[in-house]
Parts: structure tokens; sequence; C-alpha cells
């Protein structure tokens, strides 16, 4: 069996936090207005630090994927297990919705619309599954100099629809393996970065300067747009957006060459690493029905979001880790998580 590589353990630990740091800060950059202007500049930093983390998600994906050759019946397997788990949760927060939030769904809606916003990464995930034992011969064939052409086309392909958005138009027909989403894009980023992740952009210094220049531009521009409209401007915080494609994949480069790209926690840290990522997938199920809680019972403006942001994320990721580690003790459970 293959050892695990911890940077990558790493990355997937804070991705799966930072995701809900993402969607508790959400709650208070759209009270804009209703909350101090401190506040809601406090609540804009976590959420746009927060969000390379589903980029990371993906990117995890192709540095452990892409460079494999599977079986198709293991690749039936994965998928066929990422169904069950979008069927059976899609049932969990239908009848969640409709008892608790007294908001129903149509069932008939549930090929083209996730029940709960956040099960929208299974919908994703699934089309990337079913192209990627293609995908993995491709880049199995490519060598350094067709995997450069490869990303600058699909790069340009990215900047273009991203682009295009701000005019209400797409293009007529997209990129073959990309398609008019990012998605695909992160995997093949994280493949390609994980490859040659000693020899990309070599040193702490470069990463970390576009990083943050990145990270500053989005914040600037999100800041000025929300003032300018009066209300919380979320389209600069999109995944699609360049900047936060690029400041994610420098976080990338970043943490997989942790400690020269062999980051070799204690023991007894190696079993809390294995123990939270065995229960992350669970973790980024289960979170939205205790932030659902959370939400109806407290208003944005009753505490300071400078207190309750760092405090409900951690408490929602403790409750959520809990549930989830008592669940998967079952056999069902396991299957579903």
């Amino acid at each position: 069996m293959k050892e695990k590589n911890y940077n990558l353990e790493l990355i997937r630990m804070i991705s799966f936090i930072f995701v809900i740091v993402i969607h508790v800060s959400n709650y208070y950059c759209r009270a804009y207005g209703d909350i101090t202007i401190g506040e809601y500049s406090f609540s804009l930093l976590l959420n746009l630090l927060a969000r390379i983390s589903v980029p990371c998600f993906f990117m995890i994906t192709g540095a452990l994927l892409l460079g494999r050759q599977e079986s198709l019946h293991k690749h039936a397997k994965r998928i066929f297990r990422f169904l069950i788990v979008l069927l059976v949760w899609s049932v969990i927060y239908m009848i969640w919705n409709a008892v608790y939030m007294e908001d129903p769904y149509q069932i008939k809606d549930l090929l083209y619309k996730p029940v709960e916003q956040h099960l929208w990464y299974l919908y994703a995930m699934i089309p990337i599954y079913l192209v990627l034992p293609f995908f993995q011969v491709m880049c199995k064939g490519m060598n350094l100099r067709m995997e450069r052409a490869f990303l600058v086309v699909i790069t340009a392909a990215v900047l273009f629809n991203y682009i295009s958005t701000f005019f209400d138009e797409k293009m007529y027909y997209s990129v073959p393996m990309v398609g008019d989403r990012i998605y695909s894009y992160y995997v093949f980023i994280g493949y390609y970065i994980y490859k040659y992740r000693k020899h990309v952009m070599k040193g702490k210094m470069i990463p970390a300067g576009i990083f943050v220049v990145c990270m500053a531009l989005n914040y600037g521009l999100t800041y000025a747009a929300t003032l300018q409209d009066g209300e919380h401007y979320e389209r600069l915080l999109e995944y699609g957006n360049p900047l936060l494609a690029l400041a994610a994949a420098m976080a990338f480069l970043m943490l997989v060459r942790l400690k020269k790209s062999e980051f070799n926690p204690s023991e007894q840290a190696k079993k809390w690493i294995d123990r939270f990522c065995g229960c992350s997938f669970g973790i980024y199920l289960i979170h939205i029905m205790f932030l659902d809680v959370y939400k109806r019972n407290i208003k944005p403006e009753t505490f300071s979001a400078w207190i309750m942001i760092p405090v409900v994320s951690v408490g929602l990721v403790l409750l959520s880790f809990g549930c989830v580690w008592l669940i998967r003790k079952t056999k069902t459970g396991r299957k579903i998580m």
C-alpha cells in the first residue's frame, strides 16, 4: 500500500476547516449594512482567504488521481459511491429543509440544482469522475512540452470564460475536458503542480508574493464594489476568478513543498490528521445543518463578527467531527460519508 503524502493530507485538513469558515463568514458578509464596517472588513478577509480551500480540494484530486492508471471497475465504484452519497444527502436535506427550514424542494429539480447549495461540489465531481479514466490516459501519454501546451490552452479558456460572464456571454462551444466551468482546470493544475513541485517557481518568496498580491487585489476590488453597490459584492469571490485561482495554486504549491515536500508529523499528529481527514467529507456534508440552526436563532448583528466567526467556525468543526466520527462507526455511515 502506497504511503500517505502528509503534505496533501495537511492541505485537505486545512481546506475542510476553511470551507466552514467560508460559510460562517458569508453569513456576516451578506449582512453588510447591519454590521459595522470593521466587522464586514474582517468577515470579508476571512471569507476571501478561506476561498482557496475549494480549489485545493479539486487540486488534491488531480495530484492523487491524474498520475495513475486505474481499472474501469475502480472508476465505476468511485462514481457509484458519489451517486449514493448525493442521493442520500439530497433526501436528508430535502427532509431537513421541508421540516426545519420550511423551504420545500421539488424532487424533479434534482438533476438540475442541488437541494442544499453546498452539495454543488458533488454535482461538479461526478462529471469529472466520469471522464477521469480518459483524463488519466491523456496525462500518462503527454510529455512536459505537451503538458505545458495543454496548460496554456486551458488557462486561456478559463480566462475567456470568466471575463465573458461579465458580458452575460459564453463560448459557443466550450473546450473539451474543461467545459464552461473551472473545476477540471483545478484538477489538472493540482496534477501539474504536484508532479513538478520541485521545479515550479523554486523558493518561497515568489509564490508567497503572488499569493499576497492576488489576495490584496481581490480584497480591494471586492471591498470597493461593495461600497459602491451598497451591498456585499460576491462576483469576485467566485471560484472562476483568475485571481483566486492563481492564489489557490500558489497556496497549494507552498504547502505541497512544505518541509521540502516531505512533511512528516509525529506519530500522534499523524493519528489526528488521519482521523480528521477521514471525517472531512462527512464534515463537509453535515455542518450546514448546525449552521442553519445557528442562523435561525442568532442574527449577525447580535454579537460581534470578530468573536463569532472564529468561535462558530471552531464549534461547527468540532460538533460536525464528533457526529461524523460516531456515524462512521457503522458500515452504513462509512458508505454515505
